[in-house]
C-alpha cells in the first residue's frame, strides 16, 4: 500500500509591522493547494521572533504558530521572510540575522516576499545571487548591499534554492510557482482558478511602479532643464536642444547627466515621456494619441519603448485602467 508523503512545512516569518498580505496571501495559496490536491500537501505556519500577537502594518494581529529560539534549530521545508512597509532599521536584529545565516540554507527552499529581502540580504546569503523585491525598496537594497543582483522588474525570481517575490500580491505568484514545482501544473492551475488570480501574470512589477523617475534631481541647472521637459514632453528634447537651453555644450550636458542622474539625457527624456503616456493611457487615451502627445515620432517607437520600460504593451496597460460603463 502506498503511503502519502509527509506534509511540507512552510514557515513564513512575520516581524513587527509586517504587511499582512505578505503572510496571508501565500498561506491561502498553500491551504488551497491542500484542498485541490485532496491531501495535506503543506503544513503552513506563521513564525515570529517573539511570543504573543504580531501587530501588522494595518493594525491586524497575527498569533505565531512557531516562536524562534535562536539557540535551537527549527526545521522547515520552505522558509519565507515576509516584508513590512516601514522596516527602518528594525530588520537588523543581530540574533535573527545570525540564526537565518546558519539555518535558512538548511531548508530545501528559502527566500522572501517584498522587503523581507532586506532581512535576508543582511545575512550575506543573497550575495552574488539574483533576487527581486518591491520596486519601492529595490534601489535602497541595491545600494546597501551592492553584492546582490537585484532584478527590479521581476515579479519573482528563482536562483537555486533561493526564491524571492516582488511584494504584496506577488507573494501569491511566488507561492503558486512553488505549488507548481511540488504538485504539478494542473493543481497549480486549479488553485489559481479558485483564488481568481493569474496562473502566470503578464508583465513585470514596473507596470505598477510609481517610482517618480522623472523627479528633478542634481544641480539647479539640471533641475531647471528637467522641469522644462516634464512640462513640455512634446517639445524638442534632443541633446542639442537641451544643451542650448542650459547654455552648455552637448558633451558637457551629457557628462553632467551621467554623473548626477546616472543616465543619458535621451534615456531620461524617454522616461519622462513614458510617465506622461502612462497617465494618458490610464485616463482612457488611445495609444496612438498618447504617443503623439508625448513626443514619440511614431507608434512603433512608442510601443517598443513602453514595453521595454513598463513590461506590457500600451494597449494592455490601457485596458487595465478602463472603466466599465454602467448597464
Amino acid at each position: 500500500m502506498r503511503h502519502a508523503s509527509a506534509p511540507k512545512t512552510v514557515g513564513i516569518l512575520a516581524l513587527p509591522g509586517v504587511q499582512m498580505l505578505d503572510v496571508a496571501g501565500p498561506l491561502d495559496v498553500f491551504a488551497e493547494a491542500n484542498v485541490q490536491s485532496g491531501r495535506q500537501a503543506y503544513a503552513p505556519c506563521v513564525v515570529s521572533t517573539v511570543a504573543g500577537p504580531v501587530v501588522s502594518s494595518s493594525g491586524l494581529r497575527v498569533i505565531p504558530d512557531v516562536v524562534l529560539r535562536f539557540d535551537a534549530p527549527a526545521t522547515f521545508d520552505t522558509l519565507l521572510i515576509a516584508g513590512a512597509p516601514h522596516f527602518g532599521e528594525s530588520w537588523a536584529d543581530e540574533a535573527l540575522i545570525n540564526w537565518l545565516r546558519e539555518h535558512a540554507p538548511r531548508s530545501r527552499r528559502f527566500g522572501s516576499v517584498c522587503s523581507g529581502a532586506m532581512v535576508l540580504a543582511a545575512t550575506g546569503l543573497l550575495d552574488r545571487r539574483r533576487i527581486t523585491t518591491h520596486w519601492a525598496v529595490a534601489e535602497q537594497l541595491a545600494k546597501r548591499f551592492p553584492e546582490v543582483r537585484v532584478e527590479v522588474d521581476a515579479l519573482y525570481v528563482r536562483d537555486g534554492a533561493l526564491r524571492t517575490a516582488a511584494g504584496v500580491t506577488a507573494g501569491l505568484d511566488l507561492a503558486l510557482t512553488l505549488v507548481e514545482e511540488d504538485l504539478g501544473r494542473d493543481i497549480a492551475k486549479k488553485v489559481a482558478s479558485q483564488l481568481v488570480m493569474f496562473f502566470k501574470r503578464p508583465g513585470g512589477q514596473l507596470q505598477f511602479s510609481r517610482r517618480g523617475e522623472a523627479n528633478p534631481v542634481g544641480r539647479s541647472a539640471l533641475q531647471e532643464i528637467q522641469r522644462w521637459v516634464i512640462a513640455n514632453p512634446l517639445a524638442d528634447s534632443s541633446l542639442a536642444a537641451l544643451a542650448a537651453r542650459a547654455g552648455l555644450s552637448p558633451r558637457h550636458l551629457a557628462r553632467l547627466f551621467r554623473q548626477e542622474i546616472g543616465v543619458t539625457p535621451s534615456a531620461w527624456v524617454e522616461s519622462v515621456r513614458i510617465d506622461a503616456a502612462r497617465q494618458l493611457l490610464e485616463n482612457g487615451e488611445r495609444p496612438k494619441q498618447a504617443a503623439a502627445a508625448c513626443g514619440f515620432s511614431d507608434i512603433d517607437t512608442f510601443r517598443r519603448a513602453f514595453q521595454r520600460r513598463v513590461g506590457v504593451t500600451p494597449s494592455e496597460y490601457r485596458r487595465r485602467y478602463q472603466l466599465v460603463d454602467a448597464a
